[in-house]
């Protein structure tokens, strides 16, 4: 049995810049994950979270992880060339804020940042009142 052996053939691929993108930061007590998006079209371009960029446990809500992701994804997205970004911050962790200062120190211009964190306007019905 003669087994063929293949050689792939490394052609370096090509990246279509991308001037403006869209960050989305989504910000948990437990983990930050930050994607990419083509602001035109909206398709992902990269995605990163605390997890990703080596941090376990408790440790993935911190705001050193969040930083340490954003500059992760930032180095995933230097093929793509970004000039401006906007910002839609969702959620109640403490990378939110850490995120968003790695991102101004990128060097990238930020037009906007939102906060899309969902609020209830008035939640669920209150527990029936005890009695004793």
């Amino acid at each position: 049995m003669a087994t063929k052996k293949t050689t792939k053939t490394s052609a370096k691929q090509t990246f279509q810049p991308i001037p403006n993108i869209r960050l989305s930061v989504s910000s948990s007590f437990n983990n930050t994950i930050i994607t990419a998006n083509a602001l035109p079209s909206g398709k992902v371009i990269s995605w990163t979270s605390s997890g990703q960029s080596g941090f376990k446990g408790t440790k993935k809500g911190t705001p050193y992880a969040a930083t340490t992701a954003m500059k992760l994804l930032l180095e995933k997205l230097e093929p793509y060339k970004p000039e401006t970004a906007e910002v839609t911050v969702s959620g109640a962790g403490n990378g939110r804020d850490a995120a968003l200062r790695a991102i101004i120190g990128s060097g990238i211009k930020v037009l906007s940042v939102r906060d899309i964190t969902p609020l209830p306007h008035n939640g669920t019905r209150a527990k029936k009142a005890r009695r004793v």
